[in-house]
């Protein structure tokens, strides 16, 4: 593991190739250790050892950050929230599932299938993928529907496209590998939907308290 102390890296660096793998290298630790969330491109930088605007150059926002340490630099949650926005919440399960579908259909699955295995085996980078999932696509989705339970609607959305992507990209099951986005959307979509908007039963979540569903009496 490249080591993660901010003052391992010293001075300021030209936005050249071995500062680009700096970054890298500093968002990986920055994000294990303090989370998506919690981190920010100044944050980056500072323990990269390179002036904020080298890690815009390189990487626009805090997402394609993500992305990029992920191994997935091609893929931008931005475009995925972007289509999900647009339309009736009561569609909101089919746009969502087609939008992801459809942004890792860009180079066939090929990106997929060989990073995946890579994310999966390694711990750190497989504790940022629920941060990929969760923060940077599923977070704005949530926030606009204003849902008090948003925290387990969201594991629930995740652990359904997680499982698609999956089966889909790496098990390559069939016929789910070789439907088109829009059929596998329609499928799964009213899935997703009632993890979205519909009624949950109440649980009991760990440091949350009980989650009882918006349209539940006495809500």
């Amino acid at each position: 593991m490249v080591p993660s102390a901010p003052g391992s890296r010293r001075g300021r660096r030209p936005a050249g190739q071995d500062a680009r793998s700096d970054i890298l290298a500093a968002a990986r630790d920055e994000f294990v250790e303090r989370g998506y969330e919690a981190s920010s491109l100044r944050s980056v930088a500072r323990r990269a050892g390179v002036d904020p605007g080298t890690v815009r150059h390189w990487f626009p926002d805090k997402a394609r950050l993500l992305t990029a340490t992920l191994g997935v630099a091609g893929i931008e949650p931005a475009t995925v929230v972007e289509r999900v926005s647009d339309g009736p919440v009561e569609s909101l399960g089919e746009r969502l599932m087609e939008a992801v579908v459809g942004l890792w259909d860009f180079d066939e699955g090929d990106t997929v299938r060989v990073v995946m295995p890579a994310v999966i085996s390694d711990a750190e980078l497989r504790g940022l993928l629920p941060q990929f999932i969760g923060a940077a696509i599923l977070r704005p989705v949530m926030h606009a529907l204003g849902t008090h339970d948003a925290p387990l609607r969201t594991a629930l959305v995740a652990s359904q496209m997680a499982g698609v992507l999956l089966t889909r990209y790496l098990i390559r099951l069939e016929p789910l590998a070789s439907l088109r986005p829009a059929e596998v959307a329609r499928l799964v979509g009213p899935t997703l939907q009632r993890y979205l908007t519909g009624p949950l039963p109440i649980v009991e979540v760990p440091d949350a308290g009980p989650l009882a569903p918006r349209d539940e009496a006495g809500a």
